[in-house]
């Protein structure tokens, strides 16, 4: 599914004097190049302040500590996505509030994110899927309207562009109140191991969770709030700093690739691309088909007979998860998008170092199936 190795041997020599570096100095935590990151990744993304943190888990819980939620308050959130952004609400003992998807993006549905606001609503955690922003115009708007933080997942969307309605461009983590990211290894930006950090253009929030995320300590050995260890690695850091000059390099090589598998698959009838919102580019942490004929089952095999990689994101929704399921607030019948896409969706191959032939062999193969 991604190729890391061949990422980094391009651009070997300047992970090897990075990491050479910070070696030499033995810095290795809260080295001058956690500093350094935090300051390119912002003005990269036009946000003031960037923490960097353990990783895109703890850059969710750092957000909602600093917010200081009532007990029991409510969190919407996605049923669609990966378990860490109902994780975290419950681990800080509030409610995740799971609701439906656009059934073409895969992002939340902002009608049904309204629908699901009550007197203890205090947050949305919008999940930017796939690569893609989801519809930050209409969120925003509820939003304000209802005096809610949004708390912005762009754990696959890092570098992606938001295009609002007055022709405003932000990019995806820096609309809301704060945002969040992972650098997990097979990310856009990815490290050689863990790593995450959380944005926001408040000073406030920014100096609180900054504290937070190192034991909740002001001065040092005193303490202003109750915090976690969650640190940014230095030699993390010196490799984000190369591999965050490659970024927008490493994005266009996947939106090249997805546009080759849209021109191959676009006349199967079997399938259906991704679809595209007008407001959002997509940077592909995922390329995301729906078999809409056929069994998933059957074409997995098959894939995996012929020698392609491929996943399914996600099989089952988070409430049908045990934790979750009697922990959550949930409405099956406004759940039917996720329901049915979960039973759609599989993933291709998708990473900066696909060539022609590799793109070629995968379009032949999987229009060639047939159940």
């Amino acid at each position: 599914m991604v190729d890391i190795g061949a990422q980094h041997a391009r651009i070997k020599n300047e992970l090897d004097e990075a990491i050479g570096r910070v070696m030499q100095t033995t810095a290795f935590i809260k080295g001058p190049d956690v500093k350094l990151f935090e300051e390119e990744l912002a003005a990269y993304l036009d946000v003031k302040h960037v923490i960097g943190c353990g990783n895109g888990t703890d850059a969710l819980q750092l957000a909602l500590m600093a917010l200081d939620l009532p007990a029991g308050s409510e969190i919407i959130t996605t049923d669609f996505t990966f378990v860490a952004t109902a994780e975290v609400v419950r681990l800080l003992g509030l409610t995740p509030v799971l609701v439906d998807i656009d059934q073409d993006t895969f992002n939340i549905d902002p009608m049904k994110l309204e629908a699901a606001i009550s007197h203890k609503t205090k947050a949305i955690i919008p999940v930017h899927l796939f690569g893609q922003c989801a519809d930050m115009d209409a969120i925003m708007d509820i939003a304000q309207r209802h005096n809610l933080f949004v708390i912005e997942d762009t754990a696959q969307a890092i570098g992606t562009e938001y295009t609002f309605k007055d022709g405003t461009i932000k990019k995806s983590g820096t609309i809301g109140h704060i945002g969040c990211t992972s650098f997990f290894p097979s990310k856009n930006l990815g490290a050689a191991g863990d790593g995450g950090a959380v944005f926001t253009n408040d000073i406030h929030l920014s100096r609180k969770i900054s504290s937070i995320a190192n034991h909740g300590q002001g001065d040092q050995y005193y303490y202003e709030y109750i915090g976690v260890n969650s640190r940014l690695d230095t030699l993390q850091a010196a490799i984000l700093r190369v591999k965050l000059k490659h970024l927008d390099e490493y994005n266009a090589a996947r939106q090249s690739a997805a546009a080759y598998y849209d021109e191959a698959f676009d006349g199967n009838p079997d399938l259906q691309i991704p679809a595209r919102n007008p407001s959002s580019t997509h940077t592909f942490h995922q390329y995301t088909l729906k078999l809409l004929e056929g069994n998933r089952h059957e074409f997995i095999k098959y894939l995996d007979g012929k020698g392609i990689p491929n996943k399914v994101y996600y099989p089952v929704p988070i409430h049908v998860n045990k934790p979750y399921t009697d922990t959550s607030i949930y409405l099956m019948d406004n759940l039917e998008n996720t329901l049915k896409v979960t039973n759609e969706v599989i993933s291709l191959p998708m990473h900066t170092e696909l060539t022609e032939e590799q793109l070629k062999y995968i379009v032949d193969t999987v229009n060639g199936f047939s159940n």
